[in-house]
């Protein structure tokens, strides 16, 4: 990947329209949580992520950074948990693009809109999509992930148009002024504000790959300082745009960019964009469930290589270059995570199901994180080192408060939505499917131990 991929590529890990509908329907106030947000996850997420990159250049990311901060066992835990979180978040992906899919046909699907068949199908169609694509390898796949990425910049544009356009001419939907964006403490509140967390996560991503990257000490900040305005006006812009031209009360938190899309433009009598909008939006959810099936793929392949796993994981196929096994692998699990979520439940409550969990594990592997750069910071040294403005103290700063939002994170993101109808089952089903990733982590971990020690 040169220098452009890796921009597409951070702006289609680092962002999605899931969570601006998600912000767009929690009022005003979120776009300051936006803000905190970016200061408080973000920030120190980009910083952590240009020094390890820079100093450990090595494929597997986190992997390998917290294998070398706090030995083995560490590593493989926030490798496992990582990989493990992508298992939920890929059919809450795929359901978030089934629902914009609709709204091709020009209208919000009808029928289909409350139908588990169709969700279903079309999540299981696109995990497909993106796994082909990967099994080909990364000259093959990275291309899906530079449209995709193209694709949400551009559904921007015309979003970000129509909201200034119907704000010029109809007058705000949603009032947005300094009484409104007050920060509200009720706990439904905070529990929105571990979603917005978990939104700023994607810098990480791209390290999993470094050894695929073209002089990846210079391609990987570069390009995440390319990439961050793009990222920020996606969200911030994106949700400012959504309630310009919608009332937050209305906003649908699982398709409110198509929602508002389809709703301005028919006021506008454009009603043509609808149709293409909502092509770019599908293209550019395709473009991020393939970019992360490729990159955590990388996980297993280096457990395989570690022998933490069977060491066929740690195997590249021969022509396309692609950890195929570890590919497959995580598409048929991440296939049955589709089905396990829908049961019980309805299509809403399986998409909170769903993200939920996702935010959950996912947060795991970033406590490891943050307190990997504080234990493995050194100061640069060699030819052509990479300075960090402050040096040791930056980075300190950087790995205490994004440890500390990540452990907030994680706490409240446990908590079920004040509408499902089902609280009970939705907790159980949350802790449930964490205690279950990360005690089949434990598990496995020990037995590749016990296989790498009889090899030994």
């Amino acid at each position: 990947m040169g220098l452009g991929d890796v921009v597409l590529f951070f702006v289609i890990a680092g962002s999605n329209f899931q969570w601006v509908a998600t912000a767009a329907a929690a009022g005003p106030s979120s776009l300051v949580v936006w803000l905190i947000g970016g200061v408080a996850m973000f920030l120190p997420l980009s910083l952590v992520v240009v020094y390890l990159s820079a100093h450990h250049p090595d494929e597997g990311g986190l992997y390998v950074w917290s294998k070398r901060a706090f030995g083995p066992f560490a590593g493989f835990i926030t490798g496992w948990t990582y990989w493990a979180s992508n298992l939920p978040y890929f059919p809450a992906l795929l359901y978030f693009t089934a629902g914009n899919a609709l709204f091709i046909s020009g209208t919000s699907g009808g029928i289909l809109a409350a139908s588990p068949s169709y969700y279903i199908a079309v999540a299981i169609a696109g995990l497909g999509l993106a796994t082909i694509l990967n099994v080909y390898g990364l000259a093959v796949g990275k291309w899906l992930n530079n449209i995709g990425a193209l694709g949400r910049w551009i559904a921007t544009m015309l979003l970000i148009a129509l909201g200034a356009i119907a704000w010029m001419k109809f007058g705000p939907a949603t009032s947005i002024n300094a009484s409104t964006m007050r920060l509200n403490f009720h706990f439904k509140d905070l529990i929105f504000w571990s979603v917005i967390a978990f939104a700023w996560t994607g810098p990480e991503a791209t390290s999993f790959m470094a050894g695929e990257i073209k002089n990846p000490r210079r391609s990987i900040p570069l390009g995440l300082a390319l990439a961050a305005p793009v990222i920020a006006a996606i969200y911030i812009a994106g949700t400012a745009s959504v309630l310009s031209a919608l009332p937050a009360t209305s906003v649908d938190a699982s398709s409110g960019v198509m929602q508002t899309i389809g709703i301005t433009a028919s006021r506008l009598g454009l009603a043509w964009l609808t149709p293409i909008a909502a092509i770019l939006v599908t293209i550019s959810c395709l473009g991020s469930a393939g970019a992360w099936l490729g990159a955590v793929a990388r996980i297993p392949f280096v457990a395989g290589i570690d022998r933490f796993l069977p060491p066929i994981f740690g195997c590249l196929h021969p022509r396309w270059g692609s950890p195929v096994v570890a590919i497959l692998t995580q598409a048929g699990i991440a296939a049955v995570f589709i089905f396990l979520g829908q049961g019980g439940t309805t299509v809403k409550g399986a998409y909170d199901v769903l993200v939920s969990t996702t935010v959950l594990i996912t947060m795991v592997p970033f406590l490891f994180l943050f307190a990997s750069a504080i234990k493995l910071y050194v100061d640069p040294r060699g030819p052509d080192p990479l300075r960090i403005p402050g040096g040791r103290w930056t980075v300190a700063a950087a790995g205490v408060i994004g440890f500390a939002t990540t452990a907030i994170s994680m706490v409240l993101s446990a908590f079920p939505a004040d509408d499902e109808p089902h609280k009970a089952l939705a907790v159980i089903k949350v802790l449930g499917m964490t205690v279950l990733m990360i005690g089949s982590g434990m598990a496995v971990y020990l037995v590749g131990r016990r296989r790498a020690a009889r090899t030994s």
